[in-house]
């Protein structure tokens, strides 16, 4: 980390001591341009020129425009605070670290063999991780999941349009009562 990100993070943190309820703006954000070239990671498609970040908290927004990176970082922001609030749990101090929470994957493990292969034969990837939180939609930029719906169909025979939040533990769990109905 930059010497100046951890002043800008300092500066916030202190800052913060001055009232109890946080806005975007009391967290040290760095705003940066990309390189075009530079993908997702395991996506398939084009990263947004600017990305915007919370220093030392893992909520993040992209954009065409620096404008529309702090609006999706702001959106992110507001979600997870709420989220936060709803859960009971406090919202952090701006400034101090927070460790990475994954979803849980309580409901996806009970499919393991099927997860492996529903990765390679329907989402065609090497490998994923899947949450319980995952869906068809964190695997494709289209308007709609008729791709994989069909692929699904095809493969293993089931019908998952009505599946709503396309949530893979619930796609996981279809194609299984179907196998054990034989």
């Amino acid at each position: 980390m930059r010497l100046a990100d951890k002043i800008h993070i300092l500066w916030k943190r202190l800052l913060s001591y001055r009232k109890v309820q946080w806005s975007l703006a009391d967290y040290p954000i760095r705003l940066k341009k990309q390189s075009p070239e530079q993908p997702y990671v395991g996506q398939r498609f084009k990263t947004p020129p600017y990305h915007a970040q919370i220093l030392n908290w893992h909520v993040s927004g992209s954009g065409e425009t620096k404008e529309e990176a702090i609006r999706d970082l702001d959106q992110s922001f507001s979600e997870r605070k709420t989220k936060l609030v709803n859960e009971g749990k406090p919202v952090p101090r701006p400034g101090t670290k927070v460790p990475i929470e994954f979803a849980s994957q309580e409901k996806t493990n009970a499919f393991p063999s099927l997860t492996d292969d529903f990765i390679h034969r329907v989402l065609q990837l090497e490998w994923a991780w899947i949450s319980d939180e995952s869906s068809m939609w964190d695997f494709h930029t289209a308007d709609n999941n008729d791709e994989f719906v069909a692929r699904i169909k095809e493969i293993y025979d089931v019908d998952v349009s009505d599946i709503e939040s396309a949530k893979l533990w619930q796609i996981f769990e279809r194609i299984e009562s179907k196998r054990n109905a034989f």
